[in-house]
């Protein structure tokens, strides 16, 4: 093949992969939406649902807020929101990496 020719098999191949891709990116899009990750502070007070995507869907208190202070509480519902967050980011990586593991880039790319 000439450098002005063009390998019509290898654009087939790149177009069906992409379109594999947009594919795969829905399915994924889709997924951080719906995956939900449950995670308590660490004094067992407060559970955070938190989907893949970051949005945080439940607050609950677990336990009695009376004798707690203000800024018990608070710190209770910050170490939850925070643990929530790392497990939300932890979902997507894992979801990512399930999704887009069979994916391997185009040889000579």
């Amino acid at each position: 093949m000439t450098r002005g020719e063009i390998d019509e098999a290898w654009i087939e191949e790149a177009v069906r992969r992409y379109r594999r891709i947009e594919s795969l990116q829905a399915e994924f899009d889709e997924a951080v939406g719906t995956v939900e990750v449950t995670v308590r502070s660490p004094d067992g007070l407060v559970e955070v649902v938190v989907t893949a995507a970051g949005t945080i869907v439940d607050v609950r208190f677990l336990g009695p807020l009376h004798g707690r202070s203000s800024r018990e509480v608070a710190a209770s519902v910050q170490a939850a929101v925070t643990s929530a967050a790392d497990a939300a980011r932890w979902a997507r990586e894992k979801l990512h990496t399930e999704t887009f593991r069979a994916y391997r880039p185009l040889a000579g790319a």
